[in-house]
């Protein structure tokens, strides 16, 4: 079992690869420094293993299966993940470790946007896509995480070990931000400065297709994780559009004593049984995600005991 794992996840990064697995075996020289390739065309690979670090391969395209593969093979007690394009700083990487190894922090956000992201970062639609994403999470998830896209995380290895990886791509960031947020975990922010990619290096990051996935994940992570809120939002809803059918078919009645619109009082009551099961919809999925959540406290219990029996592990050889 590693003290400190670097995980560094790459597809076609044979420009700066040397360069962070370099800085990151200096400023961690206890630390095992893992590139997962990705099916990289150039020579990533060679690269990497010639600066020092131990390479793997994982043959499912996308940054999430990158991530899944990585969380499987690797035990340690502190992971450091960052990418291959040397955007991040090697030298924040001991204060995030030791935000976990020392504090017992679950997660370590290297956060890019409260210090050099905006200047150094030439794309806008990055820039304001960034700014939506946190305050759109931050609104609906009442939490304050600074920079929720960033790839510059560390992690305990209770996380590691009860983190359900689901996201196959770059919205993988975000489903790590909100699924720690909902169980309650314990997260801090280290503000980190942030480089653009040297020229001749292109990301991997589509801005607008990559940018749906993410809308759509928090849009779906809202719905399974808040199920009332969301439930009920549609319920209100469903019950104001009824309302809309409903008054005017009464008022008319209270007049004539008949109901003309047959049909609209139909619909308006079809659509008031609609919002009915939406409630209880979310009533029901409420109590559902609140055993999940006792259940969750039992997963990182018993991965508390695996890590206990690691360590004793460790210290017999």
């Amino acid at each position: 079992m590693d003290k400190i794992a670097v995980l560094i996840p790459c597809f076609n990064e044979a420009q700066t690869i040397s360069k962070v697995v370099a800085d990151f075996k200096k400023v961690l020289p206890e630390a095992v420094v893992y590139v997962y390739d990705n099916n990289s065309t150039d020579n990533t690979t060679e690269l990497a293993k010639a600066a020092g670090a131990v390479v793997r391969r994982e043959y499912r395209q996308g940054k999430g299966n990158v991530i899944r593969r990585m969380f499987r093979d690797i035990n340690a007690e502190c992971y450091i993940m960052a990418d291959g394009d040397d955007t991040y700083p090697a030298e924040f990487a001991r204060e995030m470790a030791d935000r976990v190894l020392l504090k017992h922090v679950d997660m370590v956000v290297g956060d890019r946007l409260s210090s050099t992201y905006f200047e150094e970062n030439k794309r806008p639609f990055h820039n304001f896509g960034n700014t939506i994403v946190r305050n759109l999470i931050n609104s609906l998830f009442k939490c304050e995480i600074k920079d929720i896209m960033t790839g510059y995380r560390a992690f305990s290895y209770l996380f590691v070990k009860t983190f359900p990886v689901l996201s196959k791509g770059f919205e993988i960031e975000t489903e790590m931000s909100i699924h720690a947020v909902d169980k309650n975990l314990a997260v801090e922010n280290v503000v980190i400065s942030y480089r653009d990619r040297p020229d001749g290096s292109e990301s991997k990051l589509n801005t607008y297709s990559d940018g749906i996935k993410v809308l759509r994940t928090i849009f779906r992570l809202f719905k399974n994780y808040k199920p009332m809120q969301f439930f009920s939002g549609m319920a209100l809803l469903l019950a104001a559009i009824s309302m809309v059918f409903f008054v005017p078919v009464f008022i008319a009645f209270l007049h004539t004593g008949m109901v003309d619109r047959m049909p609209t009082l139909i619909v308006s009551g079809f659509t008031m049984l609609a919002a009915i099961q939406s409630f209880f919809a979310g009533l029901i999925l409420s109590t559902i995600n609140q055993k999940n959540r006792q259940d969750f406290e039992l997963q990182l219990m018993n991965a508390a005991n695996e890590l206990e029996r690691l360590n004793q592990e460790n210290n017999l050889l």
